[in-house]
């Protein structure tokens, strides 16, 4: 799923859902709502491409605030041969099943240093995922998730990567 399908699955679902629940409230189809913080870990793989096989730790932050249904969302992830990517940008996020399944994907531009690792072709690398899962009565989440990260073609190279990854979630009071 390269190539921006996933970013584009992301707004074609988020555009959907203020379209049907947002643009009549007060303040426009992206006003400002109160939304539950979260922390969530996560360990995956790197799965394809022309990337070794190597396994990443991912840490991302979903701020306390949502712009009509889009989350905003920070994350950083460091891989064993020293590959490290730090970015932020939405989340769009959907429930099922009495609110205990959930549905999620993001799409963050951020910066990637290679260190002694892959070479994804340049500094600025876009993130973008999906995850499913279940959430207990407590918030907390387990999910698991599928990414992708390239450069959208900015830089002479693009071989891009996808991630597998186990995840756990928690709200932050």
């Amino acid at each position: 799923m390269a190539n921006g399908t996933m970013a584009g699955l992301l707004l074609l679902a988020g555009l959907m859902d203020m379209r049907a629940n947002h643009c009549g409230a007060d303040g426009g189809c992206l006003a400002k709502s109160p939304a539950e913080a979260r922390m969530d870990l996560s360990y995956g793989e790197v799965v394809e491409r022309r990337a070794d096989r190597q396994s990443e730790i991912y840490m991302r932050y979903q701020l306390p605030q949502l712009r009509g249904p889009f989350g905003l969302a920070a994350g950083l992830s460091a891989a064993e041969d020293g590959e490290v990517w730090l970015g932020g940008g939405i989340t769009y996020t959907s429930q099922f099943a009495r609110d205990r399944g959930y549905f999620q994907m993001h799409l963050m531009p951020g910066l990637y240093a290679e260190n002694t690792g892959f070479d994804l072709g340049g500094p600025l690398e876009f993130r973008s995922g999906i995850e499913i899962g279940y959430q207990t009565e407590s918030g907390l989440r387990y999910g698991i998730g599928y990414d992708h990260r390239s450069n959208a073609g900015l830089f002479d190279q693009n071989p891009g990567i996808e991630t597998v990854q186990i995840r756990i979630g928690f709200p932050i009071p």
